[in-house]
């Protein structure tokens, strides 16, 4: 008998008995589902109230922040036009050191970070434990601490080696990669050990050197926590300040956050609608490669939390 005609009919032959639906009750709804439902709009609502305000400052042609209290009741892309197109603000250069800035710290801290790892996870060797606890600790320790230090050691360097020391983006990019290179270090550790050793002992089988192991297998297994490296790399460049207002002197060589505070430094002054329009371009291209790589994003942060 085809599965056509037993449909509908129990085991013993007869019509299969139709289970009522339970009537729907608020309370029960609410205890089992509905309470997720609200605390997600409301965590939804919160996260996105300052992406509105601040586009609705940017399209507010005053400048002022006290007529964008009401959202969007002004329209208008002054903003936008006054930042792009004044002489005294280089917001075309701005954004185009911090991409430069940004985009080679993620792959040298990528690069740097992939290969201390791959040290701590795949190699045995004195003072391996000792390392990795070192790498936790410094990271415990904010990095404005070493603000005035890094000043001094710069400035230091400049004297030998102007290329690479205090106003420069060569140095920035250093003191970057110094101080992410700890933490995204331990981070690619912990993913690193989910990838069997077994691989590694068949292509050492077949000839293969660690060199070979790590550019041709485990780079190509670690796509996931390299993506998430980069992307949380590249963010944190993009927005920071103390560091680079300290290193970089010259307006021309001033990444955005530190350009930005330039508008909006003088209380009497301040530009805030363009300094809103500034950071919502800003924010662009962090949004473009969050896109980009949100399908390694979950699979990276998750993998190797757990052993």
């Amino acid at each position: 008998m085809t599965d056509a005609a037993t449909r509908g009919r129990s085991s013993t032959g007869g019509p299969a008995p139709v289970i009522p639906k339970r009537p729907f009750k608020f309370d029960r709804w609410f205890r089992e589902t509905g309470w997720r439902h609200i605390v997600g709009v409301v965590m939804v609502v919160f996260a996105l109230f300052p992406i509105v305000f601040v586009v609705s400052s940017s399209l507010n042609p005053q400048g002022t922040l006290t007529g964008s209290n009401a959202l969007f009741s002004r329209i208008g892309l002054d903003s936008y036009v006054r930042i792009l197109t004044d002489p005294q603000v280089p917001f075309s250069q701005w954004f185009l050191n911090t991409i430069v800035i940004a985009s080679i710290t993620a792959v040298g801290t990528v690069f740097l970070g992939a290969l201390a790892a791959y040290s701590f996870s795949r190699m045995r060797f004195t003072g391996r434990r000792f390392g990795l606890i070192t790498i936790v600790v410094v990271q415990m320790f904010p990095q404005m601490l070493a603000v005035v230090a890094i000043f001094l050691l710069m400035s230091t360097v400049a004297d030998w080696f102007p290329a690479i020391g205090l106003n420069t983006q060569i140095g920035l990019i250093i003191v970057y990669l110094g101080g992410a290179l700890g933490v995204n270090t331990f981070l690619m550790y912990g993913f690193f050990n989910t990838i069997p050793a077994s691989i590694d002992e068949a292509a050492k089988i077949d000839g293969a050197g660690h060199a070979r192991i790590f550019f041709t297998i485990i780079l190509r297994l670690a796509a996931p926590i390299l993506a998430v490296v980069a992307l949380i790399s590249f963010i944190f460049t993009v927005n920071e300040f103390v560091v680079a207002s300290v290193m970089l002197i010259d307006t021309e060589k001033q990444t955005v956050a530190v350009g930005l505070t330039k508008l909006v430094s003088n209380p009497r002054y301040a530009d805030w609608s363009a300094f809103s329009a500034g950071a919502v371009m800003t924010a662009l291209p962090v949004v473009a490669l969050f896109l980009w790589l949100q399908k390694y994003i979950v699979g990276g942060l998750t993998a190797g939390a757990v052993k």
